[in-house]
């Protein structure tokens, strides 16, 4: 059993899959703190001063120790500029991805 495990972590397709999740996972950090340290200050003073993670609706005002029930839709803004930012390079790095294999496949024929 210990081989079979060997046989296929040693596969590429493993391999190329960590490589990615670790290189994913450090992007994402990256994109994080654009979006929180750069582009949500710079919105936010153009939009008046406002701190996206601040906005939200409050249904029900904290009583004593009960925290209050709010709808935290700036929270929502950041992550959804994160996840556009995200899919942009994405695509950006599959349409220069299928250029280069097309560039390639030109040059074997």
């Amino acid at each position: 059993m210990l081989q079979e495990f060997k046989t296929f972590i040693a596969k590429g397709n493993v391999l190329d899959l960590a490589v990615g999740v670790v290189i994913g996972a450090a992007f994402g950090k990256i994109t994080t703190s654009l979006v929180e340290d750069i582009i949500n200050p710079i919105l936010g003073l153009l939009i008046g001063g406002v701190d996206f993670t601040q906005l939200k609706i409050v249904l029900k005002d904290a009583v004593g120790d009960t925290p209050e029930v709010a709808v935290k839709y700036g929270n929502f803004i950041q992550v959804l500029i994160q996840f556009v930012i995200i899919a942009w390079v994405i695509f950006l790095i599959v349409k220069l991805a299928n250029r280069l294999r097309i560039s390639e496949s030109l040059k074997k024929e």
